[in-house]
């Protein structure tokens, strides 16, 4: 089965935004600062980045990225989502060098971004992915 890679999240940066903080925040935006909710206001100006917000709590400006392992990266996040579908909606794992001819990014680009997700993916899990092991 080939992968669907036509969703607009994986070509267009303000879809991916929307589609992250759809799952990030369901019931609006979140400080990860101070934790408050539905206190924060998307700022918008010529020179602010998109997705910007400002809590009014505690001032801090924030983006969805923030504690994900998305936060940092100068690479676009519709570029992140592509390869983490790729990697999680493939069975048997899928190559660094086939998800770069694939999405069209230069290969060492792909290769860090399987890793970090590799990485985030190992870090956060807490039982092993077949689940709890059996006892002998």
């Amino acid at each position: 089965m080939a992968a669907d890679l036509s969703n607009p999240i994986f070509h267009d940066e303000p879809a991916a935004r929307e589609w992250v903080e759809a799952r990030v925040w369901p019931n609006g935006p979140v400080c990860p600062h101070c934790k408050q909710e539905n206190r924060a206001t998307l700022m918008q100006g010529k020179t602010t980045r998109a997705g910007l917000y400002q809590c009014n709590a505690c001032r801090q400006p924030f983006t969805v990225t923030v504690g994900t392992l998305y936060e940092r990266s100068k690479l676009p996040l519709h570029t992140w989502l592509a390869v983490t579908f790729l990697m999680m909606s493939s069975k048997k794992g899928m190559s660094a060098l086939q998800i770069s001819r694939m999405i069209g990014r230069p290969y060492k680009t792909v290769w860090f971004l399987c890793h970090r997700i590799r990485e985030s993916v190992r870090d956060n899990a807490a039982t092993p992915f077949g689940g709890p092991e059996l006892a002998s």
